[in-house]
């Protein structure tokens, strides 16, 4: 009994100087310094010196990415087939937009002869086998998608090809040709598809920083990045049977394919829909003006807005 006593007091011995170990070496450990601003703002600046970020337009791009679609549409068999060439803007239908957002006026005969500067929907762009290849975003998680009316006018087919690939052939749900816009619903759509985050034109001013995403000559999706140049563009085709208002002008390159494709804010939000070029020139590739509808102006011509 008194060798089990013994031996309980050399465990609880033991015991007694373990624990006051732990808590010596405990109360040596040095104190953690709270963290300063200062320690944070250094933190920040090894960190931009050494890994490289990816700039503003990347994550704009990136945001998106996967809501950008390409539109492919099939002429009637019966339509007239298009004259091909290298200049081609999709739609040959010039446009003249006033110098300033003042209502525009036909110009007299002797002004339009000395070649005021022509415009051209920037349009779909023709491929060896008759289709055209334009481009949409989807607004909806039902897959709902926004494009132009010229991208998709008169076409017997047309399909959809989304970022992972998914092809299917779509339905214009809604068309709005004298605000240049369509509604396609294609009838099936990738898992987990993400629509787009719509932002504001309003919150646009002269040198802010844009990104236009499509699929310009059908290579694509291509990123382009400027700035807007201005706000409140009109748009008018020489027969002044269609005048497009309210548009955003601006400098990131637009080729034929772009049409129906989104203009994009550095939060990645679509802030327009790319729709036209000015160009004097008539070689119907992009020279340092582009326009755009404004997602404001896409929903409320739709009427009952899907998105």
């Amino acid at each position: 009994m008194k060798r089990v006593t013994i031996y309980g007091v050399a465990l609880a011995a033991i015991a007694l100087v373990f624990a006051a170990g732990v808590g010596s070496a405990w109360l040596l450990q040095p104190k953690q310094r709270a963290l300063t601003q200062s320690d944070i703002d250094s933190a920040v600046l090894h960190t931009l010196h050494n890994k490289d970020l990816p700039s503003r337009a990347a994550r704009a791009a990136e945001a998106i990415r996967q809501s950008v679609v390409e539109v492919r549409s099939y002429p009637a068999a019966d339509a007239p087939a298009e004259k091909s060439r290298t200049d081609k803007a999709g739609r040959d239908r010039p446009a003249k937009p006033p110098e300033s957002s003042a209502p525009a006026k036909r110009p007299p005969r002797d002004e339009a002869a000395k070649g005021k500067p022509p415009g051209d929907k920037t349009l779909p762009e023709a491929l060896p086998d008759g289709r055209h290849i334009g481009t949409g975003v989807v607004v909806t998680e039902s897959g709902v998608i926004l494009t132009n009316y010229h991208v998709v006018a008169g076409a017997r087919r047309v399909e959809v090809r989304f970022h992972d690939g998914h092809t299917a052939e779509a339905a214009v749900l809604q068309a709005v040709p004298e605000k240049d816009l369509a509604i396609l619903q294609p009838k099936s759509i990738p898992d987990d598809l993400p629509p787009a985050t719509l932002g504001s034109s309003r919150e646009l001013a002269p040198g802010s920083e844009v990104v236009a995403v499509g699929f310009p000559f059908g290579i694509g999706p291509s990123v382009t990045a400027g700035v807007v140049s201005g706000l409140d563009r009109q748009f008018v085709s020489p027969d002044e049977k269609q005048q497009l208002d309210k548009l955003i002008q601006f400098d990131a390159a637009a080729n034929p394919g772009n049409s129906g494709g989104p203009l994009v804010n550095m939060k990645g939000e679509v802030v327009g829909i790319v729709t036209a070029i000015l160009n004097p020139n008539q070689s119907g590739n992009f020279l340092g003006i582009g326009f755009a509808i404004t997602i404001e102006s896409a929903g409320g011509s739709v009427g009952a807005s899907p998105f």
